[in-house]
């Protein structure tokens, strides 16, 4: 079930099962998922202490029963597929460098491909013909040059990019590895499960809903060491990839077009605000063949600038929380229903790390706390 690294270090059993059973408790995502790990040391010992962490809610708290856990496993086996932990060797070395990493990921097909130097090539599902002759190529050509074709098995360029690199590509889906989504795609996604590399976050049986896409979308940014904008509107999932792919450090892409198509405007913008304009193949390659970890890239998302400046209200309210002793609540009382980052988080509250972590863990539990892909939180 749990995969191999070495007598030494494979997991056993009981503690695969913990963890899966863990993930799939209410309230717990990735970041949870570590700190408790971190926190407890196993995942049978944070599943033991869950119900006295979550005790602070509303209502008992109860983790994942066992035996839906059962179940999944049961479908898991029955896909043909198998878990992925991340602490095995197996696991993507660049997946698991981002902040919200998934701790465990189900795969078809041949992993190590995920450990090949990886470009992921996304963008509109309601492509031009010419863009998707154009990513078939590009992809069939990064191939050819040793790159691991990554993308998410949409209608449009996602299609053409796995066809065109086959078997050297990797599909990312938003359902369960047991679900073809979108329909059409059913064969070649068997295709690509069967000689390349499928990957799914969600458990079996799993439909794919609007949340899950921008998840997947940070699994394809964050196998990859840069991410290639073919064509995509204004507002597009391919631009959220671009962003997440720009938030980790990655290289960021874009193939101009005409200022006359709607299609090619979020491009036009992507290179307008720092992507690498590309225009053949071979671009591509060299960035990514002597890629560091420092991007030439410079596109990332600004943030949204704000009128009112907490800094000085906060240290003066942390300063009578400790008196009170109500830390906790002086770190609450920051949160809104506007994402902000953990450290900008840490800075307001002039709180210790450990205890901003712990006060969000709670809320978490609680379900009152939600986190977002780019490691911002906020209210539910």
């Amino acid at each position: 079930m749990s995969g191999a690294r070495g007598d030494q270090d494979a997991l056993s059993q009981v503690e695969a099962f913990a963890r899966i059973r863990l993930l799939r408790s209410p309230n717990i995502g990735p970041v949870s998922y570590r700190q408790l790990l971190a926190r407890f040391g196993t995942a049978v010992a944070a599943i033991e202490g869950l119900p006295e962490l979550g005790s602070r809610g509303k209502k008992a708290y109860r983790p994942a029963p066992k035996e839906k856990i059962e179940r999944e496993i049961e479908g898991v086996i029955a896909s043909g597929a198998r878990y992925l932990f991340h602490d095995q060797d197996h696991y993507p070395a660049l997946l698991a460098e981002i902040d919200s990493a998934p701790p465990i990921i189900t795969c078809r097909g041949n992993q190590a491909l995920a450990s090949e130097p990886c470009v992921a090539i996304v963008g509109a599902r309601n492509a031009s013909g010419a863009a998707t002759k154009l990513a078939r190529e590009w992809a069939r050509e990064l191939s050819q040059a040793g790159l691991t074709v990554v993308s998410g098995l949409a209608r449009g360029i996602d299609g053409a990019a796995h066809e065109g690199s086959f078997p050297k590509t990797i599909g990312v889906i938003a359902s369960g590895i047991d679900i073809a989504y979108p329909p059409q795609h059913k064969e070649l996604q068997e295709k690509i499960a069967t000689e390349g590399l499928l990957i799914a976050e969600q458990p079996p049986g799993t439909e794919p809903r609007g949340r899950h896409f921008p998840s997947r979308n940070r699994i394809i940014a964050g196998l990859a060491s840069g991410t290639l904008v073919v064509e995509a509107a204004p507002r597009s999932g391919s631009l959220i990839t671009a962003r997440l792919a720009g938030e980790a450090g990655r290289e960021v892409m874009a193939i101009p077009g005409s200022p006359l198509d709607p299609r090619s405007a979020g491009c036009n913008q992507l290179i307008r605000d720092g992507a690498v304009l590309v225009s053949e193949p071979q671009h591509v390659i060299e960035l990514l063949e002597t890629f560091t970890g420092a991007p030439r890239s410079t596109y990332r998302v600004a943030e949204d600038p704000t009128t009112f400046d907490y800094e000085e209200l906060s240290k003066l309210e942390w300063g009578e929380a400790k008196a009170s002793g109500d830390e906790a609540g002086a770190i609450g009382r920051l949160l809104t229903k506007a994402p902000i980052g953990v450290d900008e988080l840490i800075r307001q509250s002039g709180a210790e790390p450990a205890m901003v972590h712990m006060v969000l863990l709670d809320l978490e539990l609680s379900g009152e706390l939600e986190r977002h892909d780019d490691g911002g939180v906020s209210r539910m």
